[in-house]
């Protein structure tokens, strides 16, 4: 279910609103590498103590620690709307913290494969240069020994025979 305007501002301070306004994408896509992750730095720091009031408050609902206030808390909608709202803008910095270092390492491989490029092209012989002559006479190709057919013993009728007795005898090797 989406998160209404008006639900994000009962939820939150004015300093994690300014998180939120400033984790829109046209917003994030104007700043600069170093403020981008200062607000990632903030956002994540808002978002885990959110996480742990949110998770005090459901171990209070339920009677494992005490009360931390002057009463006991009753229900944690306010902190678990606040942590899906700084977990989603969390997600959108992410999001484009990572686009940026795809657009870095493609702009690095395409300056590398250049470069590559270049000294290949320096490497080139001159247009008019010859190749370097092949040597005159026949190939000289490498042949191996010729296969020697080598008549097989045994005969048809006792070779499976023999297949089993070898399977036997491993079966009884297995077994101990």
């Amino acid at each position: 279910m989406a998160i209404t305007t008006k639900q994000e501002l009962r939820a939150l301070s004015a300093d994690e609103r300014e998180l939120i306004d400033m984790s829109g994408a046209r917003v994030v896509k104007a700043l600069t590498d170093a403020q981008l992750s200062s607000l990632v730095k903030r956002t994540r720091t808002r978002r885990d103590r959110a996480r742990t009031l949110a998770e005090r408050q459901r171990r209070e609902m339920r009677g494992k620690s005490r009360a931390r206030g002057a009463t006991p808390v009753k229900a944690d909608d306010g902190s678990q709307l606040k942590l899906a709202i700084l977990t989603a803008a969390l997600a959108r910095l992410d999001a484009e913290t990572t686009r940026r270092g795809q657009v870095k390492a493609k702009a690095a491989l395409v300056a590398s494969a250049k470069k590559a490029l270049s000294l290949k092209q320096k490497a080139k012989p001159a247009k008019g240069a010859k190749a370097p002559a092949k040597p005159r006479g026949p190939a000289k190709a490498v042949r191996g020994k010729t296969r020697v057919a080598v008549k097989n013993h045994v005969p048809g009728s006792v070779r499976g025979s023999v297949r089993s007795q070898v399977a036997k005898a491993q079966a009884k090797r297995d077994s101990r």
